[in-house]
């Protein structure tokens, strides 16, 4: 990685002042979330361009792989957001012709979502586009060294939850 973002230049600056312990480990950290924050730009800067976020992005991909379509509570458990954010982004993709609504026969009350055509080209081609660009971005690493970081990035989170925090173990 080129450089840290400019915040995590000034506390690392600051750790290094306060002779903080460890400063190898602090700048891991602030190298690892310089990383994680330029892969978000750079993933919003590529769905930007079909009218997509993170999170609308994501019901696409959940709502492509449900044939009979979703329950709004089902999507929002999936993609690990409340209710409410589910309602707004579902808001967005129908004001892009993009899903529609259905009324679940047996419950008029209950909602089915499911792609429209036009949803379903869009997602095709943003899902071809993003897996691509996914792959290209450890594509510089080795088949060991990929492993390796993969290793690597399950033991640090390991040892955050051992100690409370983080994410656990993760996929």
């Amino acid at each position: 990685m080129n450089a840290l973002e400019q915040k995590y230049l000034a506390l690392l600056n600051e750790a290094e002042r306060r002779k903080l312990p460890d400063l190898d480990s602090i700048r891991l950290c602030f190298q690892a979330l310089s990383l994680a924050s330029a892969i978000d730009r750079d993933c919003a800067a590529l769905l930007a361009p079909h009218g997509l976020s993170e999170g609308r992005f994501v019901l696409l991909f959940l709502l492509d792989a449900a044939q009979d379509g979703l329950a709004p509570n089902t999507l929002a458990q999936q993609a690990g957001v409340t209710r409410a954010t589910v309602t707004g982004l579902l808001d967005g993709l129908e004001r892009e012709a993009l899903i529609e609504r259905h009324a679940d026969a047996t419950d008029r009350r209950a909602l089915t979502i499911r792609l429209t055509r036009k949803g379903k080209q869009v997602a095709s081609k943003v899902f071809d586009e993003h897996g691509r660009w996914i792959a290209s971005l450890f594509g510089d690493l080795s088949v060991q060294e990929r492993s390796m970081l993969g290793a690597l990035l399950r033991k640090v989170s390991a040892g955050m939850a051992k100690r409370g925090g983080g994410l656990g173990d993760p996929a």
